[in-house]
């Protein structure tokens, strides 16, 4: 099995999380995303990353990623087949897709990468984001429920480096108590940390 992408990306950190929370062994391919070769492009038309390879099967996009590993390697719990499951987990992936990326992502981009974007937006995003999860893990471990769904592999990254994007966790107790749950989880793998943005948050 193969991954490819960069490693401050954390589009393709919630691959690498996945498949560690898995125990799946692959080897890491760094993309230089400046000069994407046609090789590169024939597995991610979009050219985006992460894109995995498993034998023939060739994914690009995140999601679709994790909602395969789930699917094939995991053990039921990653992907609830049970129709408000299946439901609450796919409005965390869509969330990761939309509030996570517009807005801690987004933030993150800004000041890592210098994307020309909307700083101040993506704050703002991220802050009424934050808000409201502060109020739906008052009485759970987890997104979903108590035990780790692909929810959690989607939303940790971002949310977890979101002081790098200049976004505080200090006013959110129980989303670092989240992050928390997810690091002790057997086989976390950590995304590396940059020095942009704010002050390294105690979680």
């Amino acid at each position: 099995m193969k991954l490819h992408g960069v490693l401050l990306s954390g589009h393709v950190h919630r691959v690498q999380l996945l498949l560690g929370l898995l125990d799946l062994p692959y080897e890491f391919v760094t993309v230089d995303l400046a000069n994407r070769t046609p090789e590169f492009l024939a597995k991610s038309p979009f050219g985006e990353i992460p894109v995995l390879e498993d034998g023939d099967v060739v994914l690009s996009d995140s999601t679709a990623i994790l909602v395969y590993l789930a699917s094939k390697y995991g053990d039921g719990r990653w992907l609830p087949r049970d129709p408000v499951g299946a439901a609450q987990v796919q409005r965390w992936l869509s969330n990761a897709s939309g509030k996570i990326a517009y807005g801690p992502a987004a933030a993150r981009l800004v000041t890592v990468f210098g994307a020309q974007l909307d700083h101040e937006r993506a704050k703002a995003i991220a802050v009424r984001l934050f808000d409201a999860m502060e109020r739906e893990l008052a009485d759970r471990r987890f997104l979903v429920n108590d035990e780790p769904t692909l929810a959690d592999v989607a939303a940790y990254s971002y949310i977890a480096h979101a002081p790098e994007g200049g976004v505080s966790l200090r006013p959110y107790p129980n989303i670092r108590a989240w992050l928390g749950n997810v690091r002790a989880l057997p086989g976390f793998v950590a995304m590396p940390s940059t020095a942009a943005g704010l002050a390294p948050e105690t979680c």
